[in-house]
């Protein structure tokens, strides 16, 4: 089997602002492997909080290089690189060479149920809620809007957001920028302002206090479980678990986690950390199993790698063996 790793950057449309974070572009490592004239791919970010660059996913590919070129499988993979942005791109590409191989579609392979997805569209973080309103407002086309928050001023940001778009389903992403105070004081008008889900409110590893608490709007995980191995601390804490290929290393690991979080009784939502359609395809695949889809990477960039998913508003089409898989 032969490898080939590259670096690519995507433009963002405009400055994409979270707490703590602002990106003008989205930097992916993209994985090609080649075997018996079939050749698979795979694109990841990384997890930026876990101060994964593109640098260091290049230098962990690399890194086996050998186990490559000797034939990785999918379970010897998981074994050899932890959970994150390396692992998912060589995993990715292992599961799209075995469909190019074998003729099987990842549905096939993953016994998946293909059914055209809802997004959301994500309001980025701005200066003053006005802005925040005007660009919900611009986006009359999406009818789930996922709003990122911080410490200041969520409450106003919302209810101008709402007054623009009374219309829109709502959910909100603190990306672990609130006290538990601050939780607590919001969550109940929130709540009167139709919002269905709260995301990482508090930061990770300081997120103790939320069990036993009853949120008035449902609380999901995102930096506080990244894997299987924290699954069981995000129980009794949340209702709800964000899985990202990006976190649990790749498709195989995310199957995995979905299954044992529906097991436990969480809902489930799938996420993303940006990219091209080639990142949203295998992601698009969980998809198919959640109750909440974030999946609109290649709407927050300039241009989309081609051919790639086909987004109608909310709506994402079932894609095709020419996108990925």
């Amino acid at each position: 089997m032969r490898l080939s790793v590259h670096i690519e950057r995507w433009p963002a449309i405009r400055p994409f602002r979270i707490t703590g974070k602002v990106w003008t572009s989205f930097d992916s490592i993209v994985v090609d492997l080649s075997d018996s004239g079939a050749v698979g791919h795979g694109e990841a970010l990384g997890v930026y909080y876990l101060n994964e660059t593109v640098e260091t996913l290049l230098a962990q590919i690399e890194s086996v290089a050998p186990a490559v070129a000797g034939g990785l499988d999918r379970a010897t993979l998981q074994t050899l690189l932890p959970a994150g942005g390396a692992r998912n791109a060589l995993d990715c590409a292992l599961w799209d060479l075995e469909a190019k191989r074998t003729g099987r579609s990842i549905w096939a392979l993953t016994g998946m149920v293909p059914k055209p997805l809802q997004t959301v569209f994500t309001i980025g973080l701005e200066a003053e809620p006005e802005e925040m309103a005007r660009k919900a407002a611009a986006a009359m086309g999406q009818s789930l809007l996922k709003v990122k928050l911080d410490g200041d001023r969520p409450v106003e940001r919302l209810r101008a957001i709402r007054a623009a778009r009374p219309d829109a389903r709502l959910v909100v992403d603190a990306n672990q920028g609130w006290t538990f105070t601050q939780l607590q004081a919001v969550a109940p008008v929130f709540a009167a302002l139709g919002v269905e889900m709260i995301e990482q409110p508090l930061p990770r590893g300081g997120d103790a206090e939320l069990a036993g608490y009853r949120s008035p709007v449902k609380l999901c995980a995102d930096e506080s479980c990244l894997d299987l191995s924290e699954l069981e601390a995000a129980v009794g804490r949340y209702q709800m678990i964000n899985i990202k290929l990006d976190k649990t290393g790749g498709l195989t690991h995310a199957l995995a986690l979905a299954q044992a979080a529906r097991a436990r009784g969480l809902g489930l939502m799938v996420g993303c950390m940006g990219g091209s359609s080639l990142a949203m395809a295998p992601t698009f695949v969980v998809g198919c199993l959640c109750d909440l889809v974030d999946i609109d990477g290649p709407l927050l960039q300039k241009c989309d790698r081609l051919p790639g998913l086909q987004y109608d508003g909310a709506t994402v089409s079932v894609f095709g063996t020419e996108v990925w898989g």
